[in-house]
């Protein structure tokens, strides 16, 4: 079946002509078809749109035209960027007629890579949580376990990828958004390094500088190789995002040290999160890494700290205001824990966070002088039962205290990659891989390296409510 196949495999059948892009985007509408409505993954989609860009990238191979390392591969992109033609609605009735003219950078990308868009992915509401639900579209339901949360806010799209709706899903991620839905989902995804993947909404008003220093957009795929493939499309320039850096996509060769952490700053990891993340060295040291547990690694917690801040202090009270006129009971239920952390934060307080932010970077980057690598927990628990941070002021806590590993690294603009290994019953556990500064490609190594020993099987049939 096409729509199983990675997006390594098809895009060569589909160059070669072996496979015409129209039936590998129609076998990815059907999977969709036969899938969705038990997911509610993908919420805007036009069946004819697909098809006709496929037949595009038939007729330019049929003519004997290069159509990018994404020929006719089937792809998803998250509903808060913009794609000429379609809302940017993040989620809330507010946008629903928020009609984007011009595509977002990493639409443009993608599709000048040669990929198919066949759907728009689902989000929590303003997308502020790590569970996918809103009043406009309702909620996703993750295709292993729908007792369990999808993640957020990228939660659509790993549920769409996971199970088999498109070979990539395309995300954002300024807290986890990304890493988190594919650890909840059991599948990978790369937050690249601030300035690696250009971005940028026409559509909507310039990001405050904590959202433009912290958010980025990136890759969720079934395999590290897509991954790869998939930000080699994203990562093409693009000028509208001033942010954006001409990096190389693989750096320089470096030893191949890992440094493992089951606790960073003290973080209450579950057993059965610390047994992945020691498992994950012992894969690394069976594929020749040298591995080591350093009695400290960087701050983490601090800078978690400080990126709450940033994302909540710097424009609290209109986010408040748009959410109290969308009425979105778990949106409010966000703000309403993280008020006193924005109203507390007056501006030389503000400019503090942003000048110790090159103190922390920098004892990082200190330390990926040693280390090619750091794997640590995605989460200190495996995923949440869903709708747990409704479930109280405790269990508010909780969740936010168990996602301190994701929330530090945007602060500091690192790239970290989500690796699936395993499951636990039937629920998803993995690892968090973190490098420095463009070094993406020492991520998806140990994560490859990481991936060959296993991961969870999929794509997977959604399970019933």
């Amino acid at each position: 079946m096409l729509w199983r196949l990675p997006a390594t495999e098809l895009a060569g059948l589909i160059r070669s002509r072996k496979v015409s892009a129209r039936d590998a985007v129609q076998a990815a509408l059907d999977r969709l078809d036969d899938v969705n409505g038990r997911i509610n993954a993908v919420v805007d989609y036009s069946p004819v749109e697909a098809l006709s860009a496929a037949d595009v990238i038939d007729t330019r191979l049929k003519d004997g035209e290069e159509v990018g390392p994404l020929a006719g591969v089937p792809v998803t992109v998250k509903i808060n960027v913009d794609q000429a033609g379609h809302a940017t609605t993040e989620g809330v009735a507010l946008q629903r007629d928020l009609v984007a003219e011009t595509n977002n950078p990493v639409v443009d990308n993608l599709l000048n890579a040669g990929a198919v868009i066949i759907g728009r992915t689902n989000v929590p509401a303003f997308c502020l949580r790590w569970f996918t639900a809103n009043r406009l579209y309702g909620e996703t339901r993750n295709p292993r376990d729908p007792r369990l949360t999808p993640g957020g806010s990228s939660g659509g799209a790993a549920a769409a990828v996971t199970a088999g709706i498109g070979a990539i899903a395309h995300g954002t991620d300024i807290a986890g958004s990304i890493r988190y839905p594919a650890y909840a989902c059991g599948v990978h995804g790369l937050r690249p390094t601030l300035g690696r993947v250009p971005t940028f909404n026409a559509s909507l008003p310039e990001r405050t500088i904590g959202g433009q220093i912290g958010a980025v957009s990136g890759p969720l795929a079934r395999s590290i190789a897509d991954l790869r493939l998939a930000l080699r499309a994203m990562a093409a320039r693009d000028v509208r995002d001033p942010w954006w850096v001409p990096a190389p996509l693989v750096g320089p060769p470096v030893q191949r040290r890992a440094a493992i952490c089951v606790a960073p700053d003290g973080l209450d990891t579950r057993p059965e999160v610390a047994r992945a993340v020691r498992d994950a060295g012992i894969r690394l040291e069976a594929a020749g890494w040298h591995v080591d547990e350093p009695a400290v690694t960087p701050p983490l917690a601090e800078a978690a700290d400080a990126q709450a801040k940033l994302v909540f202090a710097d424009g609290y009270a209109n986010m408040l205001a748009r959410a109290e006129r969308e009425g979105d009971a778990a949106a409010l239920n966000v703000l309403a824990h993280q008020r006193e952390t924005a109203i507390a934060l007056d501006q030389a307080a503000f400019s503090r966070l942003l000048i110790r932010r090159a103190t922390l970077l920098r004892q990082w980057l200190m330390f990926f002088e040693t280390y090619a690598v750091l794997v640590i927990p995605v989460s200190a628990e495996l995923p949440f039962e869903n709708h747990l941070d409704m479930q109280g002021d405790a269990a508010f806590e909780r969740v936010w205290r168990a996602q301190m590993p994701q929330l530090g690294l945007p602060y500091l603009g690192l790239p970290a990659l989500t690796v699936s290994t395993g499951l636990v019953g039937r629920t998803p556990v993995g690892v968090q891989v973190v490098s420095g500064r463009y070094r993406e490609d020492l991520c998806l190594a140990a994560g490859e390296a990481i991936e060959a020993a296993g991961t969870p099987p999929s794509p997977v049939d959604p399970i019933a409510q």
